[in-house]
């Protein structure tokens, strides 16, 4: 019997708007690139980006982070 696949982890939290100036989704601080090939990156190449999320938002203006609760 095979086991059922492993799920996919993802940061992604149903908030997706791109800031046009850095180019991030405003609720997960991927690119788009990023979401959208993130089905076919391994859990390596996945855990990479993860690793870098938490310094992205620097990358977004504070005002706009604030618009989202997200300052």
């Amino acid at each position: 019997m095979n086991a059922p696949p492993k799920p996919i982890v993802t940061p992604c939290i149903k908030v997706c708007i791109v800031d046009g100036e850095s180019g991030l989704c405003m609720g997960c601080y991927r690119t788009l690139s990023e979401v959208a090939g993130w089905t076919r990156l391994d859990d390596a190449e996945r855990a990479a980006i993860m690793a870098e999320l938490p310094g992205r938002p620097q990358r977004v203006r504070p005002e706009k982070l604030a618009m989202f609760g997200r300052a």
